[in-house]
């Protein structure tokens, strides 16, 4: 296998996927090694773990070059799936980098898939030649790290309300609307970091959330960045938050005057706006709900647009996860002057933070969420870097947007804890 496609000499893929007794807690399964993978909401979704087939990729064609050598892929591979369902079959994972400069690109096929979704549960097994389920059954107890210290990373606290200020100020002055300005802290741990732990906890706490891990990459989103199921495509908008504080008549209080919030609602549409824009050319009956609604999440609430369409063309959801990227919801409007003050303000590199992660079948439906209430670890597994981030506008204000930010970052905290 090549970076830049599939090796003529290389056997093709072989994929069976039988039906199976319930599989129980999917992120349970996962072993402790062998290069998990996971993709959990409200208990359904995909894991899996070994490598079939992997491709890295980098620069501003990698969307298109995953794209490539996952229809020659799947093209030349041979599948049996008695479920026939999204998810069973060839499946490829993947986490791509939010910027266009920078590596870390990727899709993994494993070699085993574990499924359930509506009450059906299923295993794909993947590789040269048809082999046998491995025995499913929960694996051992992820391995618990000690005490965990968090300290800020290259721009601290106090820096980053005075770069929310410098994009206040560019915004003001006309050069933009929106721009999404994030930060990061990094974790340092006293052992090498067993990832199952913290997807256990996000899956378990964070059910309406999306909990995924591909390469040391994991977290629990909530914003769909884009579904494409047997023609049908779905992307939820997520953009205006506001903190939760526990108290239920307390929170209902401020769910109205988010629903009502004109800064809010101004960075919503924005984003909504660009979604719309990115779809379009591919898609045909777009529906957009006239008002938002409110997006009840443990820590926080959120604005949220469920935008649908119908596909009218071959294109695959890994395409359409590009065309989305960068929304509004992470970048800014318009996207290229606020990727551009990302670049010259923000001191951060993001990385996989806010790219598109998720996965693809062989027919080319497929999840891709925005990689959100996210961190990455490091090679050496002692080191986890947590990113979150904020729309800024016209009346943002730094110390707000840097209080939302401490509660977008609470999900991994508390997982890592």
């Amino acid at each position: 296998m090549t970076e830049a496609g599939l090796d003529p000499s290389a056997a093709p893929l072989v994929a069976r996927t039988r039906r199976i007794d319930d599989a129980g807690d999917l992120v349970a399964l996962l072993p402790p090694l062998d290069d998990p993978v996971a993709w959990v909401h409200h208990g359904d979704g995909l894991v899996g773990w070994g490598r079939a087939a992997v491709l890295e990729t980098s620069g501003p064609g990698r969307f298109a070059e995953a794209d490539a050598w996952w229809r020659e892929l799947a093209a030349r591979s041979v599948v049996r799936d008695e479920v026939g369902v999204p998810g069973s079959g060839l499946v490829a994972f993947g986490t791509f980098t939010f910027d266009d400069d920078a590596t870390g690109s990727l899709l993994v096929v494993p070699e085993v898939v574990v499924g359930r979704r509506d009450g059906t549960s299923w295993v794909t097994v993947i590789g040269t030649s048809l082999g046998s389920a491995p025995p499913l059954e929960p694996a051992s107890e992820p391995r618990r790290t000690g005490p965990v210290t968090f300290t800020d990373a290259e721009v601290d606290a106090d820096a980053w309300t005075d770069v929310v200020a410098a994009a206040v100020s560019r915004i003001q002055s006309g050069q933009l609307d929106k721009v999404v300005l994030s930060r990061a802290v990094d974790a340092t741990l006293d052992a090498p970091l067993d990832v199952r732990a913290p997807l256990g906890r996000l899956a378990r706490d964070y059910p309406g959330c999306w909990t995924f891990h591909v390469d040391g990459f994991f977290g629990a989103t909530p914003e769909m960045l884009v579904r494409l199921e047997r023609g049908l495509v779905t992307s939820r908008v997520l953009a205006g938050t506001i903190r939760r504080t526990g108290d239920d008549e307390r929170d209902l209080a401020l769910a109205g005057s988010l629903a009502r919030s004109s800064k809010d609602l101004e960075e919503h549409e924005y984003a909504v706006r660009s979604v719309v824009d990115a779809l379009t050319p591919h898609c045909s009956s777009t529906n957009v709900p006239e008002s938002p609604y409110v997006l009840h999440l443990p820590n926080v609430m959120h604005l949220a647009t469920d935008v649908t369409a119908v596909i009218r063309d071959e294109t695959t959801a890994l395409t359409l996860a590009a065309a989305l990227h960068p929304s509004a919801a992470v970048g800014g409007t318009p996207t290229d002057e606020a990727v551009r003050l990302i670049r010259e303000i923000e001191g951060l590199e993001r990385g996989r933070y806010a790219g598109p992660v998720g996965w693809i079948g062989a027919s080319g439906d497929g999840e891709w969420g925005i990689g959100l209430r996210a961190a990455q670890v490091a090679i050496d597994g002692e080191r986890v870097r947590l990113f979150a981030g904020c729309g800024i506008v016209a009346d943002s204000r730094p110390a707000d947007e840097l209080a939302e930010s401490r509660a977008k970052l609470i999900p991994v905290i508390d997982a890592l804890r």
